[in-house]
């Protein structure tokens, strides 16, 4: 029995070590101050012997482009706190609309300089990996955003050489609004906006509870559908060299990522 003033001595010990919980892959998050959907959606989806790991990025409650632009100011840092002794395999920045304003490139670098060990990524960089893996070429589009944020994601889309045959947004300003819609509407939503022509509807917006009805949507719609947390982890996971085909999260999952876009976009590697 141990009494105060003594000093502990263990017994000397070689205890088993194996490869960890996490043995496969590891993949890390830079979330957004504000998303109530992101950490839920990526805990529905992974794997056994996958890690998930978040770091969250100080972000303003209020979503334009102005204030989009700025999460570029703390990425490396925010790249820098996700697991460094245990080095994730992919590193992605979780903002569909902050991706595009931002821009992938400036992304990649900043994540890269916060932690040169992982492969940088960034959500929207999953998405277009998605769509090019489904052949889709015209699509319709639904998001929660001011129209501001949905101009230029419009813009994006068709620079990246998609036919936007429609973009609506439900012209909500802040993250916390954004992630109280109720799934059952979400499915509603892109009902709604899909045209007989669209070979994918793409709900954008890590934040959103949009992958929580992907099925219902593609089995009513008859035709595949992208979600922001779906496409990004999916691609995440086919970089870390991870091809488990899941069920319940869309049919994207069940291909096996045949060309997934560069992100190493650090030169001096």
């Amino acid at each position: 029995m141990f009494q105060s003033g003594q000093t502990i001595q263990s017994k000397p010990r070689t205890p088993e070590m194996g490869a960890g919980r996490h043995h496969r892959a590891r993949l890390g998050f830079i979330m957004m101050s504000t998303d109530l959907a992101g950490e839920a959606d990526f805990a529905d989806m992974a794997p056994e012997g996958v890690g998930i790991h978040f770091t969250r990025l100080k972000t303003q409650d209020y979503t334009t482009t102005e204030t989009l632009a700025r999460h570029i100011d703390d990425m490396a840092d925010a790249a820098s706190r996700i697991q460094p002794d245990l080095k994730p395999d992919v590193i992605s920045y979780s903002c569909t609309s902050g991706s595009i304003v931002c821009g992938e490139e400036n992304v990649f670098r900043e994540i890269r300089k916060g932690a040169p060990w992982a492969q940088p990524m960034c959500l929207v960089t999953g998405v277009i990996d998605a769509l090019h893996e489904l052949r889709a070429k015209r699509i319709v589009v639904g998001t929660p955003y001011l129209d501001d944020v949905n101009t230029a994601e419009a813009e994006f889309l068709l620079e990246k050489g998609f036919d936007v045959l429609d973009i609506q947004g439900l012209n909500l300003s802040t993250g916390t609004q954004m992630g109280q819609v109720t799934p059952a509407y979400w499915r509603k939503f892109a009902l709604e906006i899909d045209q007989p022509e669209a070979d994918v509807i793409f709900l954008s917006c890590g934040g959103v509870r949009s992958l929580e009805v992907v099925d219902e949507i593609e089995q009513a719609a008859g035709k595949p559908v992208i979600t922001s947390n779906q496409a990004q982890f999916w691609s995440c996971l086919r970089r870390a060299g991870i091809m488990d085909e899941l069920t319940g999260f869309g049919r994207i999952f069940q291909h096996p990522g045949r060309v997934l876009s560069k992100t190493d976009a650090d030169t001096d590697r």
